[in-house]
């Protein structure tokens, strides 16, 4: 009998839990040390140190000599990787983002939902010296995002998509949930989402969702650069040029704009 497979915990929720697991690491948060690691997941010390252990070993995790910390390891990188080029709906995307980057100018993206953040799948740049780029793979907080507020606007759940708190990550990001429904409702109207200086200072994006062949949301698609370019009556007719853009990517329907 193999005395290392001994200690490792075995069965579906030891599965789940090591999910758990790997789902508290992200961008701003990429080193977890173990008692953090347990308090986070709510597991025991010894428990979580035997599903970083068995992380590790299969280079899902990776643990740092000198501190002690965890971080994500090849093996997630490699699969993320692998499921990013092999996403059919990137790869129908693509050449709409190509066109959109090149007809404005500013950065394209298609982003996905990855519970309360958006998950850029794609993004191709106009080719401006000032621009947004190099984000593939990286998430953002849905509420400051025009992608993400598209999202929660034309989602069945709404604002309950968000947790308890929604956190400042500029003096302009709306924290306040009266104030974001109202401008979930204005979103509704219109047909798009806007976000200013609400992400990162001098950063604005407009945003609409891709439908599919039930009416069902898959994804958002996006036109963001500095807020200088991107000025109020510019995203108007941005935020009606992504929803035809959405359009073509939904079977059998036009966009709603």
């Amino acid at each position: 009998m193999n005395s290392t497979n001994d200690h490792r915990p075995q069965g579906a929720q030891s599965a789940i839990r090591a999910m758990q697991l790997l789902k508290l690491f992200s961008a701003d948060r990429p080193e977890i040390e173990l008692a953090t690691l347990a308090e986070l997941s709510g597991l025991n010390k010894t428990t979580a140190y035997r599903l970083s252990q068995a992380l590790v070993s299969e280079a899902m995790l990776e643990r740092d000599a000198r501190t002690g910390a965890y971080r994500l390891g090849p093996a997630v990188k490699a699969l993320g990787a692998q499921a990013i080029s092999a996403d059919k709906l990137r790869l129908k995307a693509r050449p709409l983002l190509k066109s959109l980057a090149a007809e404005t100018g500013e950065t394209a993206t298609l982003e996905i939902r990855v519970d309360d953040t958006m998950l850029i799948l794609d993004e191709v740049s106009g080719g401006r010296r000032v621009a947004a780029g190099g984000n593939v793979g990286t998430r953002w907080a849905m509420h400051a995002t025009s992608t993400g507020k598209a999202i929660i606007a034309f989602s069945e759940r709404g604002i309950e998509i968000l947790g308890e708190r929604l956190t400042p990550l500029t003096a302009h990001t709306i924290t306040d949930r009266e104030r974001l429904a109202a401008q979930l409702d204005e979103i509704r109207r219109r047909g798009f989402a806007e976000t200013v200086d609400e992400l990162e200072d001098g950063f604005s994006g407009v945003g609409a969702v891709v439908r599919g062949a039930s009416g069902e949301i898959l994804a958002a698609l996006s036109i963001c650069g500095p807020t200088q370019r991107l000025t109020e009556s510019r995203r108007a007719s941005l935020g009606a040029m992504l929803c035809a853009a959405a359009g073509q990517l939904q079977p059998g329907a036009a966009a709603k704009c």
